[in-house]
């Protein structure tokens, strides 16, 4: 069996539903199970309605709400009545018409349940993180159902089942981490019945829930993290990603449109990208398919005839280029922690980083000197409190509207003078380098500069390092468009 994630782009509309149910009936013969994202913007607009409630602006909430009962309902009229292309294969039947209606009805159900919450958080003024997983929970609950009935009305055996029967976490609402045994227990008992069956099974991405049935998230783009989870549970013979790329490129298309796919990936390539912000895999998802060895890959829903990117453990070089790809992550803030007393004075590392984890900010970049270390943290968010601890022992200056880059690839591990190179083509682009750190895995080079500098700064280094590579390269296809 195999697992396929569908992103919320994949699923956003009728016909993208549509076009991933065809999908799933390619490989319905390796007996698929299907984890789906929300519609595209939807968990936005959740999070939108919870906060909107909580601040006592429940008209405004309201007003998001109907927008997305509509949304749905628009899906399903489209869906139900075959307007997104193709009827082949399709039925009309009243069985299945009277599911839709089931559909529809579910959609008044839940939006009713979510009319009365944000009329109650209108007036409690508070919104929880255990109420905002309850009420993120309905994208992907929503979604997963309409992509379940389209499955049906392709006469594809499929059952659904809910992830927050399988998917067991802790109770760290907003970031819940799984309990895997747990975890393994449940999805097999659940799942493995219909796996055998040759059965469909469609469930939601992101969300689980505690043992005591609490709803929760697994932080946002969980989605493929919960495919990584089952799929790793399951013993599956291959994860599948689908979003709007043809896999994992040499840069992102949106500043590069010339960015080359990447054929194959190791895993460990594939974990620093995903890291350091390649956008199309979530950082967390290539860990538990490395504990398994399952290949991962990454596919394109709107191009489903692309190879994609496969990631696995096993390396392939390129004749042409030392660099993988180049990834990025803007609103990026850097803190300078200064103290003339940190020259040879024992601890002062460990309690800069004491402060970082009590306030529970992670790191991403970090630099030393002898009188000083900068670290680079993700949000400029509750940063005063951190600051205000850190001034108890050292002067502390924090710079916003920085970003990081960072190439990735194994053969760094082997060649000099990419760090010269590299130095050299931002120069010549006038992109001015305010922090540099080579990762302890040695396949990255992560530097740090001004967020306006990016887009010139990726054209830069994809210009001095893919020029060289032509149409017979193993690892890169430049002709993917």
């Amino acid at each position: 069996m195999i697992v396929m994630k569908f992103g919320g782009t994949s699923v956003q509309d009728a016909t993208a539903i549509h076009n991933a149910a065809n999908i799933i009936q390619r490989e319905q013969v390796r007996v698929p199970l299907i984890v789906v994202s929300a519609c595209a913007g939807v968990t936005d607009m959740l999070i939108q309605l919870g906060e909107l409630s909580s601040h006592g602006e429940e008209h405004k909430a309201l007003g998001i709400l109907e927008e997305l009962y509509q949304r749905h309902q628009q899906i399903v009229s489209e869906l139900a009545h075959g307007s997104t292309g193709s009827a082949s294969g399709r039925t009309r039947s009243v069985k299945i018409a009277n599911k839709w209606e089931g559909v529809r009805d579910t959609f008044m159900r839940d939006s009713e349940e979510l009319r009365r919450l944000i009329l109650s958080l209108s007036v409690l003024k508070e919104l929880t993180p255990r109420t905002l997983d309850q009420i993120m929970s309905y994208g992907e609950r929503w979604s997963s159902l309409l992509l379940y009935h389209e499955l049906c009305q392709l006469r594809i055996p499929t059952i659904q089942v809910d992830a927050r029967t399988i998917l067991i976490t802790n109770a760290d609402f907003n970031h819940a981490s799984p309990q895997m045994q747990l975890t393994e227990t449940k999805t097999r008992e659940l799942i493995l019945p219909f796996v055998k069956k040759q059965q469909v099974v469609v469930t939601q991405g992101f969300i689980g829930s505690t043992s005591d049935s609490a709803t929760t998230t697994l932080g946002r783009g969980g989605s493929d993290y919960s495919a990584a989870i089952l799929g790793t549970v399951l013993d599956a013979e291959e994860i599948q990603i689908w979003t709007d790329v043809d896999g994992i490129l040499s840069a992102d298309p949106s500043i590069l449109p010339g960015a080359y796919r990447i054929k194959r990936m190791t895993f460990e390539e594939a974990s620093e990208l995903a890291y350091f912000g390649a956008k199309v895999l979530h950082p967390s998802t290539i860990l538990p398919a490395i504990e398994k060895d399952i290949p991962v890959r990454v596919l394109n829903s709107r191009n489903p005839e692309s190879e994609g990117t496969l990631i696995t453990r096993e390396q392939t070089a390129s004749t042409a280029c030392i660099i993988k790809s180049i990834a990025y992550k803007e609103g990026i803030t850097v803190v300078n922690v200064k103290s003339t007393r940190m020259l040879m004075a024992h601890g002062f590392l460990s309690k800069v980083f004491e402060v970082f984890a009590i306030h529970k900010k992670s790191v991403d970049v970090i630099a030393t000197s002898e009188v000083g270390v900068a670290l680079t943290v993700d949000s400029a968010e509750n940063l005063e409190p951190l600051v205000h601890d850190l001034q108890s022992f050292a002067e502390v200056t924090v710079h916003h509207g920085k970003a990081v880059l960072c190439v990735v690839g194994e053969n760094m591990r082997q060649t000099k003078g990419i760090a010269a190179r590299l130095f050299a083509a931002l120069d010549r682009s006038n992109v001015n380098v305010e922090l540099i750190s080579h990762g302890g895995s040695e396949i990255n080079l992560t530097f740090v500069i001004k967020e306006t500098d990016i887009e010139q700064a990726v054209k830069a280094l994809h210009d001095e390092f893919f020029s060289g590579i032509n149409e017979k390269d193993p690892m890169f296809d430049i002709n993917h468009l």
